[in-house]
């Protein structure tokens, strides 16, 4: 039509969504990553903790699994036990494999975590959500991605490097 204007168009409120989609994208990516970082390696010298003894671990049970990328999931269950006076808040282990050899193939340190539910499959949470009162035990739960073929089928070493207790 002639002498009609087109009107300006106000870009600021496209720029701001654009602005807060990506913070959130990012966010999400930064938390993700953070979460599925791998285990980290701790020197096989390093010393436990001077409470380790106050914790039993028993009942161990291993098996294994496919994840969908083609890798192999390794599950290490087992019943932890606080025999010490203390609440239990916490608890970092150190997981060894060994080769027939009895050389270590995998170093894995993580957090302990609990069993929370079995079904409709195992859902685990982290000690601090259900802290072992003194005498408390509970059900926990390991998980280990892409453990070394040559790993002699043994059971692991479990060292308890760190108790957090209040």
């Amino acid at each position: 039509m002639p002498g009609s204007k087109n009107p300006e168009r106000n870009w600021l409120p496209l720029v701001a969504a654009s602005c807060v989609v990506g913070a959130i994208a990012a966010v999400a990516v930064f938390m993700m990553e953070r979460e599925h970082r791998g285990p980290t390696v701790t020197a096989i010298s390093t010393p436990v903790d001077p409470n380790a003894s106050s914790l039993a671990i028993s009942n161990l049970a291993m098996s294994e699994s496919s994840n969908l990328s083609g890798g192999k999931v390794t599950y290490l269950d087992g019943r932890i036990q606080n025999k010490g006076s203390r609440t239990v808040t916490g608890v970092t282990v150190q997981v060894l494999y060994r080769d027939f050899a009895h050389e270590v193939v995998n170093n894995y340190t993580q957090p302990l975590t609990l069993v929370r539910m079995r079904e409709p499959y195992v859902d685990t949470e982290p000690v601090s959500a259900a802290p072992l009162s003194p005498g408390a035990e509970a059900d926990f739960r390991l998980i280990f991605e892409g453990v070394k073929a040559d790993w002699d089928g043994a059971y692991p070493e479990i060292r308890i490097l760190r108790i957090d207790s209040k």
